[in-house]
């Protein structure tokens, strides 16, 4: 097994494309092609980490958090980010990191995992992204029609929400007229000709469109294919940032902080003025989301947890919200439990350890 396999599977889950543009997520150090002798999951890649990996002669290291965000111009060990690279290149160590793309997916990703842990259902994405789908437009006989819609389903094309395989045609007439050179699959060359088709629509996540396009070309008839690819403007309900769901049973807002409290495994959570005499909807984000505080209040969500606010960010919730902050590792610590979880039900021919090092920053009193 390479490297380059298990990068493949993270990715169909989390694809890059999903990301924000300030992230640095993918393979950070390391050779793809280089067979796999164990893997370390964990949060951070910090030099302790490192040492464990090579103790555990694990040569890939799985993170949430990439080690380098910004450009490096130097390589001397001044800093623990340049050392974790130099340790990593010594030891021959690969380093990949699914973050924000992590984050933005609503199946296997962060935010479900705590969704999962507190026990919301009819979940949802919180701000769903727009300007990812596109849809296909193209042209068929109609003795082929249901060969190519199954090619375009196969390769990812018309999932909308629960629903799959969906797509719309409608029939019409095609003409067309092969020169010297054609090898026309209907028709005489250099003679015009008419024949029934269906004009096929439909949607696919944008990641996918150079397989969509080698799937119809696959499997379309016709010497040269006629198809359109145009952007929508559509919100994907399965990527954004944030989520929202309810509580099997509405709880009172203190009893709620402490489950919360208890079932984040964290030493402290900040809240706001319990201005809810019950919590029924609760909206989250994994790290640092006080960004979505305008989407959760909008969603009418009783309460928002997530991580890492500022003091005078806490008055923003003006009693019609509780935020409850319980700290950015805390949030997305069980984002290690779903990595683990991914790997082991999909691979069963190397090593898959879970970090044993705490790599919170943060000390509590």
């Amino acid at each position: 097994m390479k490297i380059k396999n298990i990068i493949t599977y993270i990715e169909s889950i989390a694809p890059p494309s999903f990301q924000e543009s300030y992230d640095n997520a993918g393979l950070i150090v390391g050779d793809s092609n280089k067979e796999v002798t164990g893997v370390l999951i964990a949060l951070d890649t910090i030099e302790a980490v490192i040492d464990e990996a090579i103790a555990k002669q694990c040569n890939l290291v799985i993170a949430h958090h990439p080690i380098v965000f910004g450009g490096l111009k130097r390589f001397t060990g001044s800093n623990y980010v340049e050392r974790v690279i130099i340790k990593a290149i010594q030891h021959d160590i690969a380093i990949y990191a699914a973050h924000t793309n992590l984050d933005n997916v609503y199946k296997n990703g962060v935010n479900s995992k705590i969704a999962e842990k507190i026990g919301l259902i009819n979940t949802r994405i919180l701000a769903p992204k727009k300007g990812l789908l596109k849809k296909i437009y193209t042209f068929v006989p109609k003795h082929a029609t249901q060969q190519v819609e199954q090619a375009l389903f196969e390769a990812g094309a018309g999932n909308l929400g629960n629903y799959s395989e969906c797509s719309f045609s409608v029939e019409g007439k095609g003409a067309f007229k092969g020169n010297e050179q054609s090898n026309p699959t209907l028709g005489n060359v250099g003679e015009r000709h008419y024949e029934k088709e269906d004009k096929v629509e439909v949607i696919f996540p944008a990641h996918l469109e150079a397989k969509v396009i080698r799937a119809l070309l696959a499997a379309h008839p016709y010497e040269e294919v006629a198809y359109d690819i145009v952007a929508l403007g559509n919100q994907y309900k399965e990527i954004g940032a944030g989520l929202i769901g309810e509580l099997k049973t509405p709880m009172e807002p203190m009893a709620f902080l402490k489950m919360l409290k208890q079932r984040m495994k964290t030493d402290c959570v900040r809240y706001t003025a319990l201005c809810k005499k019950e919590i029924k909807s609760v909206a989250l984000c994994g790290g640092a989301g006080s960004f979505l505080l305008k989407n959760a209040t909008r969603a009418q969500a009783d309460l928002f947890i997530t991580g890492d606010y500022k003091y005078h960010q806490f008055f923003d919730a003006e009693n019609r919200i509780i935020i409850a902050d319980i700290g950015h590792y805390e949030s997305e610590q069980f984002t290690i439990e779903l990595f683990y979880e991914l790997l082991t039900q999909k691979f069963r021919n190397f090593a898959v350890h879970c970090t044993e090092i705490n790599t919170n920053p943060i000390n509590y009193l």
